[in-house]
């Protein structure tokens, strides 16, 4: 004889959604500050704090002020911060010398954080685009990007800024073998604790344009970066390199850009389980702020929940430009 279907549905899916407790005892996935990354822009100068205009509360600081807004993290709790730098334009060159002056931006705000705020972590990116007349990643010889030659630059720029003070080390290049020389010439000169999260899977986004707005490279860049960021077509592809960057000695890797890539970040994190951040770029940033600008959206609620996305695909972390207002959310 069979069972009496019971007149009502006995799974009720919905009970564990009628309330705020029940809800926070059943989320699978949580936000943290301990989750961020701040990436902030710092530039020459004295006492500027100068907005950039396609990155809506997105500022460039001067050294002088970039120490105090490193305070500010630091009491936030966020534990880590990036440092990008607008080059002026008169100190960009071919051979992008300046990437490796130990007194260049990039350094000097290296220390001006660590003296200011000595408990937060100091990311730097390496990459030759900020110092590059041309505005790639590499060195370019007639019209090519140069690999081997990249690399070797590099390989100084990264020392230069251990020597500054910094914990944690972007290659964001996209140059094969960096990683391996990078780590072997860190080793050697005694940098034995600083880390490398390497830019492994990159690709070649339209999600960059602010971001180039930002650092100034966008009017100097001359071709495309497609014949060294990855083709947005492949998946397979960011499983190899970062199968690579891990064998050569990344600590952390890094898929790039973050929510269009999503299936990407719960790819590698399911394969290699190593520590994984994605970063929310400026693209993606400029689109919630623009249309939270225009009433069309919620932009606290989407900022949340565009960063919770990235935690549920399998992300330990996320630089992101909402770093300080999702802090002082969460603190509050």
């Amino acid at each position: 004889m069979r069972p009496t279907q019971a007149p009502f549905p006995a799974t009720r899916l919905r009970r564990l959604r009628s309330s705020d407790a029940l809800r926070r005892l059943t989320r699978q996935t949580s936000l943290s500050v301990d989750d961020l990354i701040w990436p902030v822009f710092v530039r020459d100068g004295e006492g500027i704090e100068e907005p950039v205009s396609s990155m809506p509360g997105v500022l460039r600081r001067s050294v002088d002020l970039i120490g105090a807004a490193a305070r500010e993290a630091q009491a936030m709790g966020i534990p880590a911060i990036c440092i990008f730098p607008y080059t002026d334009p008169a100190l960009k060159t071919e051979l992008c010398e300046e990437a490796w002056n130990p007194d260049n931006l990039a350094n000097r705000a290296i220390r001006a954080i660590k003296a200011a705020a000595p408990d937060i972590a100091v990311m730097t990116d390496i990459a030759l685009d900020p110092y590059n007349a041309l505005g790639h990643d590499g060195i370019v010889r007639d019209g090519i990007i140069v690999n081997d030659e990249t690399v070797d630059a590099l390989v100084k720029m990264a020392l230069a800024q251990a020597e500054a003070g910094a914990d944690l080390l972007g290659p964001s290049d996209m140059m094969d073998g960096r990683i391996a020389a990078m780590r072997g010439a860190l080793e050697t000169a005694g940098h034995t604790d600083v880390s490398i999260l390497s830019y492994a899977a990159k690709y070649a986004s339209a999600f960059y344009g602010p971001f180039r707005d930002a650092v100034g490279a966008s009017g100097a860049l001359k071709g495309d970066k497609k014949t060294y960021q990855m083709d947005p077509g492949n998946s397979d592809e960011a499983l190899r390199l970062i199968e690579r960057d891990l064998r050569e000695g990344a600590d952390m890797v890094m898929v790039k850009p973050g929510l269009a890539y999503l299936d990407i970040c719960r790819r590698v994190k399911d394969t290699f389980g190593a520590p994984t951040y994605a970063y929310q770029v400026s693209g993606e940033y400029a689109m919630i702020e623009a249309a939270a600008q225009n009433g069309w959206i919620d932009g606290e609620k989407v900022m949340l929940e565009s960063l919770m996305a990235f935690k549920r695909a399998g992300c330990d972390g996320i630089l992101t430009y909402f770093a300080p207002r999702v802090a002082q959310l969460l603190q509050g």
